[in-house]
């Protein structure tokens, strides 16, 4: 039963991740990051999947194995962070809290991203 439970919120947690790949409210890496523990203690089967995917594998497994992070993603993503949170507090009528809200979760995603260590080039 417990098996099912983790697969069943890993599940929810790839789907949030994925969301969040283009909503920047929602935090991706830590939602795919929770769905590998999950699928590790519950699915091989979705472990590997999730570990060897073709477009998130390799982030996925630099991060947990070695805490790090392209430089060019993490400019990406922190140009993508700024702009979806700039445009959703100029475009949007927030309350002040919520701005306030949004802009101390950009800065702690930034401080975050920052602070991953940066993945070396592999020489040829």
């Amino acid at each position: 039963m417990k098996k099912k439970i983790f697969i069943a919120i890993g599940l929810f947690c790839v789907t949030l991740g994925t969301i969040g790949i283009f909503v920047p409210i929602l935090p991706t890496t830590p939602f795919f990051l929770l769905a590998s523990f999950l699928f590790s203690k519950s699915s091989r089967k979705f472990y590997d999947k999730l570990i060897n995917n073709k477009y998130l594998g390799d982030y996925i497994r630099d991060y947990l194995e070695n805490k790090t992070m392209p430089t060019h993603s993490k400019i990406t993503t922190l140009v993508i962070l700024w702009m979806g949170i700039g445009v959703s507090i100029f475009l949007l009528d927030f309350q002040k809290h919520t701005t306030i809200f949004l802009l101390i979760v950009a800065i702690a995603v930034t401080i975050h991203i920052v602070l991953i260590g940066r993945k070396k080039s592999k020489k040829s």
